[in-house]
């Protein structure tokens, strides 16, 4: 017998769906109150199928409604449903998937795919091959419906379908799907491309075999009238560009010719994803191939992608001038990352790279829906990269009817451009840079906001070049511009003003010296002015700044305009609220610059800093052990606060000894250095780190402790907690001196095995060597026997690296293990000698450690044997070589006889000692 509702039933609940419509908040409350109480009751949910399927005469967004509360309770409490209730809702869901109304088809397809996500699939057995069945039938309703759901269903199990837990059902599901790409309706044929798409990117073998007539069909629909059809066309292509490009590139003239007129297509989100094509294009080895004939139709469409559609203005308020005074809304307030401290090495020719740009292809971020500007400008920028120089041609004629356009829209558009080029086109783009960096400086002072702002990012892009003329050219009055923007009316125009200088000052480090008092005036006045959103931003600026001018910032009138704001804002935060993580990351960046000039601010910040990291271990501790009574809490907290201890630590150096004393940080850290959590591990070994350097006195007594955990972590699978306690064993190495000999064996083996893994980050490789040779220095008898299997990674390594005080360490390290075992350096003395000349200036002493080694190996194998092997030198290591340590390279000895004696020598050596 069927289910049949109570008719006193049927109306309370109808009443209850048509009050859940009503605005009111008070009635809002007593309806979900009601909705509770009746979910107690297990066929509520008959009611609510009965309402969605059969109750035709009551109004769609009443039915609809009905549908969705019941897809919640499913999502909630499937599991609990007694199967007569679950077996009703499904067959209604089938018998009604064709209703009359497409608003009831969607929703019984949303429903149809909730129950089959809580693992239903394998439980309905009929659903698949009937949903099939039903597109085959006649009445377009029932087809439709039919096809909606199963587009849900592959969108949200694609895996699924293509296993052998269900028999594989996409080996029938494809061929069928292909058979309506014909169909005479064009929202059937979208649905069965949309279906047929969800199977691309994970080569499922059903698709695989069918391949060449899905292209085909494909190709058939490419002038299709109507657009959600084109899009979807669109985006099959592009995914098989990245998946199975082989099939496509037989047709590969056509369908760059194709999708040239789809990137302009009038309908927007046809013509988004068809621009999506060359940023997927630019990423295969046969782009600049393929592409450059089709460069000269190209290049204009894309910038005229790039201009800001009115819908564009209107969502970015671009009429609206001077908003500084209206209130941020939280929700435009993206989430904020703390990126965890690692320790690195400075190199030979340091400069920041350009990683950072790669985050922010434009500066639309209010906007953060991709849109066709945004994909047009990421391509321009992609194909720039691709095509470098080659693209110039292209562009330069459009470039300058862009720049002095009288309608904005189109000279915003120009600036933009000439931003997206920056990284790819650079050497071109230098002849034109005297005269076009002015005319943009110029662009900063337009009455159009987004015109400023745009120019403030495009600004950006080619502040290395500003950096690398002299001062007074560009630089000077680019910052002086950039400075009265950072104080602009308009919001949108101050973010991307502050987001430029930060770039700036990366790029410009001690050139801005000269100019800090009116920066930090800027700066400062700044925070006053700014709502909630940009003074994150204005964070960013000043500890950029700090870190890009270091300790010139330790002047008493420097100090006096920075910290009292800074203080303040330090003191209104608290300590749950997440805006700390900026302010503490600037608080960091600022006290490692001042050193001893933070000294007057460090308690009141070490104490906060130290019950941060307190107050969420406590949290989590709680968790643990009562997971239904709390939450778990955000270690982004810990994790900052643990930074800014290390930033202290660094800054103030010997003078943080009473802090800690006064404190118990090192039980703190000891529970740190154990969290599950990755990143805390991490910033707790740098913090370890800087306080053996800062106050060893305080660590000592931990390191029986600290020592096992250490060498634990020394696990490359999560490289910057790997690298942090290699470096941190480092330091640990210097201040323990010969009563490190009960720990090496702890970390060795470890160290030299990541010294030996291929593909390792240089960072980490840089930072083993350098623990490597630190352990040497204290312990050599201990270490020296396994010089053979690190030395060469070891030399290599460290070639690149700055003379620094761990450079000297680590080399004293290793000459002491070749003192002990020279054997371990024989068969690589090569790259002993190469690294050796890496230094430009060490210390006398280690001078004539590398003296007496170099000259002893010279002595040992003899003249002959000498010139033999130094034969094999490149030239500026002989006189690298020659000209600091004497080690002079002349006759050339060939022949069998020659190589006998070198391998002779070397055994010489080895045997010899």
């Amino acid at each position: 017998m069927d289910w049949q509702p109570d008719e006193q039933g049927l109306q309370q609940v109808l009443q209850l769906l048509k009050d859940s419509q009503s605005p009111n908040t008070a009635t809002q409350r007593i309806v979900q109150d009601k909705l509770k109480q009746l979910n107690q009751f297990p066929d509520f949910n008959n009611y609510l199928i009965f309402v969605l399927t059969r109750l035709k005469s009551e109004d769609e967004p009443t039915r609809s409604l009905s549908g969705l509360i019941l897809k919640n309770n499913v999502k909630a409490h499937y599991q609990s449903f007694p199967p007569p209730v679950a077996d009703f809702i499904k067959q209604e869901c089938l018998n009604n998937i064709g209703d009359a109304s497409s608003l009831i088809r969607a929703t019984i397809g949303i429903l149809i795919t909730t129950i089959a996500s809580k693992g239903e699939l394998q439980m309905w057995p009929e659903l698949l091959p009937q949903l099939c069945n039903l597109l085959n039938s006649e009445d377009y309703n029932t087809c439709e419906g039919a096809f909606g759901a199963l587009q849900k269903i592959c969108e949200d199990s694609s895996e699924l379908l293509d296993s052998d837990a269900l028999n594989r059902p996409l080996n029938i599901m494809i061929p069928k799907f292909l058979q309506f790409f014909k169909h005479c309706s064009p929202k059937i044929r979208s649905h069965a491309i949309a279906c047929v798409n969800q199977f691309i990117m994970d080569r499922a073998q059903a698709l695989m075999d069918n391949i060449d007539t899905f292209i085909e069909h494909l190709f058939a629909l490419a002038v299709d009238d109507d657009p959600e059809v084109r899009k979807n066309v669109c985006r099959a292509l592009v995914m098989l560009l990245e998946v199975r490009i082989d099939r496509l590139i037989p047709h590969m003239h056509s369908i760059i010719q194709y999708m040239l007129q789809r990137t302009q297509d009038h309908d927007e989100n046809v013509a988004l994803e068809a621009c999506e094509f060359w940023l997927t294009l630019a990423e295969q080895p046969i782009c600049k191939e393929v592409l450059a004939s089709h460069l000269v139709q190209l290049i204009p469409i894309l910038v005229n992608g790039m201009k800001y559609s009115e819908i564009d203005i209107i969502l970015l308020k671009g009429d609206v001038e001077e908003d500084e005074a209206v209130p941020d809304s939280e929700q435009d307030i993206k989430p904020r990352f703390h990126k965890s401290r690692t320790v690195t090495l400075p190199h030979e020719a340091e400069r920041p790279d350009g990683s950072e740009d790669a985050e922010d292809d434009d500066d639309d971020d209010a906007l953060s829906d991709w849109n066709l500007r945004k994909c047009s400008a990421a391509a321009l920028d992609v194909l720039a990269n691709v095509f470098r120089e080659e693209l110039l041609p292209h562009l330069l004629p459009l470039l300058k009817g862009l720049l002095f356009h009288p309608e904005w829209v189109v000279k915003e558009s120009g600036i933009l451009v000439l931003g997206a080029i920056a990284e790819g086109c650079m050497q071109g783009m230098v002849p034109y840079l005297p005269e076009l960096i002015p005319h943009l400086i110029q662009c900063l002072s337009d009455k159009k906001a987004l015109v400023r702002s745009i120019a403030c990012w495009t600004l950006s892009r080619y502040a290395h070049w500003v950096v690398s003329q002299p001062p007074d050219m560009h630089l000077k009055p680019l910052m002086t511009e950039l400075l009265k923007r950072i104080l602009d009316g308009n919001k949108r125009v101050q973010e991307a003003a502050c987001s430029a200088f930060a770039t700036l000052e990366e790029e410009a480090c001690t050139e801005l010296v000269p100019y800090l008092s009116y920066i930090l005036d800027t700066l400062v006045f700044a925070f006053g002015k700014y709502q909630h959103k940009n003074l994150l931003i204005l964070y960013d600026a000043i500890g950029t700044l700090a870190d890009s001018v270091g300790h010139h910032l330790n002047q008493p009138e420097y100090i006096q305009k920075l910290m009292p704001p800074l203080i303040q804002k330090w003191n209104e935060l608290k300590d749950e609220d997440k805006d700390l993580f900026p302010l503490l990351e600037c608080l960091s960046s600022v006290a490692t610059a001042l050193q001893s000039g933070f000294l007057p601010y460090c308690e009141p910040v070490y104490q906060r800093c130290v019950t941060l990291v307190q107050k969420t271990l406590a949290q989590a501790m709680m968790y643990t052990q009562h997971p239904e009574q709390y939450e778990a809490p955000d270690k982004d907290f810990m994790i900052v606060a643990l930074d800014l201890l290390s930033g202290l630590a660094e800054g103030l150096g010997g003078h943080v000894e009473q802090l800690v004393a006064r404190s118990n940080i090192m039980t703190l850290l000891f529970q740190c250095m154990q969290d599950s959590m990755p990143e805390v591990r991490q910033s707790s070994f740098a913090l370890l780190g800087d306080l053996t350097k800062a106050c060893f006195i305080h660590v000592k007594p931990c390191i029986a402790e600290f020592m096992p955990i250490l060498g634990t972590n020394l696990n490359p699978e999560f490289i910057s907690v790997c690298n942090n306690a290699t470096w941190a064993i480092g330091e640990i190495c210097m201040q323990m001196g010969a009563e490190m000999q009960p720990y090496v064996q702890m970390v060795l083996n470890n160290l030299v095995e990541i010294i030996n893994r291929p593909n390792t980050p240089k960072t980490l490789l840089e930072n083993t060597a350098i623990t490597i040779g630190r352990l040497g220095y204290v312990c050599p008898q201990e270490v020296a026997p396994m010089l053979q299997q690190f030395i060469r990674p070891w030399c290599t390594s460290l070639r690149n690296i700055r003379d620094n005080e761990e450079k000297d360490s680590a080399f004293r390290g290793i000459c002491m293990m070749i003192g002990v075992n020279p054997g371990g350096v024989v068969q690589d003395f090569i790259f002993f000698c190469d690294a050796v000349a890496s230094w430009v200036s060490p210390k006398d002493d280690l001078r004539d450690m590398f003296y007496k080694i170099l000259h002893g190996f010279k002595d040992q194998v003899g003249e002959e044997n000498w010139q033999q092997f130094s034969e094999q030198f490149p030239p500026l290591l002989k006189e690298r070589l020659a000209a600091f340590y004497g080690v002079s390279v002349c006759v050339v000895v060939r022949g069998v006889a020659g190589e006998r004696a070198a391998s002779r020598s070397r055994r010489a050596l080895v045997e010899g000692g």
